[in-house]
C-alpha cells in the first residue's frame, strides 16, 4: 500500500513530526511511503496513493498558508471523486500548549472529508496518547527557537512518538482497507 505524507514547515519542528510519521508507517510491512514539502508535492500524485497524511504548523488555530493553497489545488480531484474511500490523517505544530492545536487538525480535516477520505486519529488506549495527544491526529508544541525550556522539549519529543505512533496506525489501516477490497473483489 502507498501512503504520502505532505507537510508545510518553517522552523523545521513540523518536518521532524513528519518524518516521525514517515518512520512508524514505513516500519509496517508492505508500506510504500513518499514524504514531500507543499513545495514539492504534486497534488496528482494522491491518485495513486492508499492513505495521504499531510499537516503544517498551526497558525493562530488555523493552518499555515503554504498548506492551505496545496490544498486549494484538489478541486479537479474533488470533482472526479478521486480521494474518496482513501485513508486520511493530519498533524500539526503549534508554539505554546493551548496554541490551537485542535482547531488546526479540525481544519485540516475539513478538505480531507470533503474528498469523502476515512479519517484516523489516535484513541486514548495507545499509552503515548493517553496523556499528551489529540485524537483528531497529532498536535505537538514545538520549542520556541533556542529556548531550554525542559518541558517544551520534554512535550515535542513525546509528540515525535506520537507521531510514530499515528504512521502506524494509518499503515495498519490502509492495509486493512486494502485486504478488505481485495476479498470482497473476489467474492
Amino acid at each position: 500500500m502507498k501512503i504520502y505524507i505532505v507537510y508545510d514547515s518553517e522552523a523545521g519542528h513540523t518536518e521532524q513530526l513528519a518524518r516521525s510519521i514517515f518512520r512508524g508507517a514505513e516500519s509496517i510491512e508492505g508500506a510504500e511511503v513518499f514524504i514531500n514539502h507543499v513545495k514539492k508535492a504534486n497534488v496528482k500524485d494522491l491518485e495513486e496513493m492508499d492513505a495521504i497524511i499531510w499537516g503544517c504548523p498551526g497558525h493562530f488555530g488555523t493552518i499555515s498558508s503554504g498548506m492551505k493553497e496545496w490544498i486549494d489545488k484538489l478541486g479537479f480531484l474533488w470533482a472526479n471523486g478521486t480521494l474518496v474511500d482513501k485513508i486520511g490523517a493530519v498533524f500539526c505544530t503549534t508554539a505554546t500548549i493551548h496554541g490551537g492545536i485542535e482547531a488546526t487538525l479540525l481544519n485540516l480535516i475539513t478538505p480531507m472529508l470533503h474528498q469523502g477520505m476515512m479519517i484516523v486519529g489516535l484513541p486514548a488506549n495507545i499509552p503515548e496518547n493517553a496523556l499528551y495527544g489529540s485524537y483528531y491526529g497529532i498536535g505537538v508544541t514545538s520549542p520556541v527557537e533556542d529556548t531550554h525550556d525542559a518541558l517544551s522539549h520534554s512535550l515535542f519529543t513525546k509528540g515525535l512518538k506520537l507521531g510514530e505512533a499515528l504512521g502506524m496506525r494509518v499503515a495498519n489501516a490502509a492495509a486493512i482497507y486494502a485486504a478488505g477490497k481485495k476479498a470482497q473483489g473476489a467474492i
